[in-house]
This record gives C-alpha cells, sequence and structure tokens, in this order.
C-alpha cells in the first residue's frame, strides 16, 4: 500500500509541477524513504529534516521557540509551523511534516502514546493539520503516520 501510495504522490506531483519538502519527527524520514524508492522523484522531492528534538526545529526549519514553549512540540502549532518551515526552508511547493509520540513510553493523559500531528503547508498557504492516535506499536505507529501523511500530501497536490 505505502509503495502504490508513494508512486501516487510522485505521479500526481509531477503532473502538477509542484515540489515537496518532509520535517519527520516521529518517521524519522520514512516518508522520504518511501518517496525516493520512486523513479524519477527528484523532479518532486527537494528533501527532507528528521528534526527529533526541538533544537532542530528552531534551528533547521525557523520554527519559533516561543511557539513550541507555549504549545509543545506535539501540537497542531507545531505541525504546521514545520511544514510551513521545512517548506520554505528548501523552497518547496508544499511542505509536510509530522510530530508526536510513536511509544511504547512518553505519553500523558493529554498526549498518550499513539499521539500524533500531521500537517501539510501547500500553495496558497493552504494548510491542513490533524491529530491522530494510533494504537500499533512504535513500527506500526511509524507506517500509519507515514501513510497518512502521504495522504495529505495527495490531498494537497490536487487542491493545489
Amino acid at each position: 500500500m505505502a509503495e502504490a501510495l508513494a508512486q501516487q504522490v510522485v505521479e500526481t506531483l509531477t503532473a502538477r509541477e509542484l515540489t515537496l519538502a518532509t520535517a519527520e519527527t516521529d518517521t524519522g524520514g520514512l516518508i522520504g524513504h518511501w518517496i525516493t524508492d520512486i523513479p524519477g522523484c527528484s523532479r518532486v522531492w527537494i528533501g527532507g529534516a528528521s528534526p527529533y528534538r526541538n533544537y532542530p526545529k528552531i534551528d533547521l526549519i525557523g520554527v519559533e521557540r516561543e511557539l513550541l514553549r507555549e504549545h509543545g512540540s506535539v501540537s497542531e502549532e507545531a505541525a504546521v509551523a514545520m511544514a510551513r518551515g521545512v517548506r520554505d526552508t528548501l523552497n518547496a511547493d508544499i511542505g509536510v511534516a509530522e510530530t508526536g509520540i510513536t511509544g511504547p513510553s512518553g505519553g500523558s493523559e493529554e498526549r498518550p502514546v499513539g499521539t500524533v500531528w500531521i500537517a501539510t503547508v501547500g500553495p496558497g498557504e493552504r494548510i491542513a493539520a490533524e491529530r491522530r492516535v494510533w494504537t500499533e506499536d512504535r513500527e506500526g505507529n511509524k507506517r500509519l503516520t507515514a501513510v497518512r501523511a502521504l495522504e495529505l500530501v495527495l490531498a494537497a497536490a490536487e487542491a493545489g
């Protein structure tokens, strides 16, 4: 499924002459890995970052320190800022980002293990963001996050 979805994303971005940049906290580059498995991806994928801690979110892709202090790194605001930041830093048409708590530990009552925020910022500043709470193991949560992120990229490409 992931391979077919990545293929569809690359084909759609290519057809619409759009580019993509990724900021992957929980997935550690899985989205980029799937995209780069597709021949011809160099026409659409600019690159990405895997800012696991807060300081690379701030220093590499321009997320405001105060935003992270106020809302936390696992928040809609952080995911949107990461998507916008990686898009702008790498000069892409669409930025996608995800941030969350993959597990098996680290959760809280407010943000249980499996909580993830995924966001895209596309052409015309079109924003999509959503919260998910996955219930798989660490690997399953990463895979579900990467799949949903690609689905949101596809929607952003089709809308843009």
